[in-house]
């Protein structure tokens, strides 16, 4: 994958748009908690009063939603797209989006993670422009308090790089452009032209209610499409809620078995992901694996 424009700063003169891409908003509470931060840090959260129009588990039909983000991403007020929530429903609007109808002139921060990630890597693969793989709003605050400042620290330019540190599983070091993601979503994006080239790249997974089997299968995936195979490294986040009650492979059992055979740098248990610290990934920011000493470096 070649180097993808970066969004500039954000300040809090600017206004940062809401939108729901993906599932219906069930907990107000929890998202209203998450945009406050934002307005207490000075930013003007635009919420529209039709996000939410509930069609089954979606946020609203698919040219609905569609729509919120192609309004959201053409305002010229607008510094950041603050995703409500995961769920389910993103990787639809991939189907109907007109990718030109996108201005690139201002790029902005797309945020978000889970489901999010179909919009994410489109973006990335379709108009070479990064994003924040990061809490959505209804996750925000939920966070610990050095995670918030990180997330605002990067995304207003105090800080220009991030380190985080997992468990050493060895492959030296590599250098390549992160991409970080939801393995679910992602791997449903393998043979589109929504799947980044993979060529330069350190690839960072995290997952949620997958038991092994099923990662099992979605790590073989990979490696059948050759795509494994083109990466500088792999960096694991969180795989929680996975456990199950019959007789299995452990989560770790699978990741050696799929990946270490690999020769590449590997670490896990890097905290980003579900159910606890989601450290915030820069998508197409130069990045530095180290499987030696456990740690996954980005910078701008």
């Amino acid at each position: 994958m070649r180097s993808l424009v970066i969004p500039p700063h954000i300040d809090r003169t600017q206004t940062v748009r809401v939108i729901a891409p993906s599932g219906d908003i069930r907990d107000w509470e929890r998202l209203e908690q998450g945009l406050q931060i934002w307005r207490d840090r000075g930013y003007r959260a635009k919420v529209p009063p039709d996000m939410n129009q509930p069609w089954g588990y979606l946020a609203g039909s698919d040219r609905h939603r569609c729509q919120q983000f192609l309004e959201a991403w053409n305002d010229p007020e607008c510094g950041a797209i603050i995703c409500a929530r995961g769920g389910y429903g993103s990787i639809r609007l991939l189907e109907i989006l007109n990718w030109q109808d996108l201005q690139t002139d201002h790029p902005k921060w797309l945020i978000g993670f889970s489901d999010v990630t179909a919009l994410q890597w489109g973006l990335a693969a379709n108009k070479q422009i990064g994003s924040f793989h990061a809490s959505v709003a209804s996750t925000l605050g939920n966070q610990p308090l050095e995670s918030i400042e990180k997330f605002f620290d990067w995304l207003e330019g105090k800080i220009t790089s991030i380190s985080l540190s997992g468990v050493d599983w060895g492959g030296g070091k590599a250098q390549g452009i992160l991409l970080a993601g939801n393995l679910n979503v992602a791997t449903h994006l393998i043979g589109t032209s929504l799947c980044p080239d993979m060529e330069n790249v350190i690839l960072a997974f995290e997952d949620v209610a997958e038991p092994p089997y099923k990662v099992d299968r979605m790590l073989t995936h990979w490696r059948l499409s050759g795509l494994l195979q083109k990466v500088k490294g792999v960096a694991l986040g969180r795989f929680s809620q996975s456990e199950v009650s019959t007789p299995t492979l452990g989560m770790e059992e699978v990741w050696r078995d799929r990946l270490q055979n690999l020769e590449i740098p590997i670490v896990v248990n890097l905290p980003f992901g579900h159910d606890g610290v989601n450290t915030s990934l820069c998508i197409g920011c130069t990045a530095e694996l180290d499987g030696d000493a456990g740690t996954l470096t980005y910078r701008r």
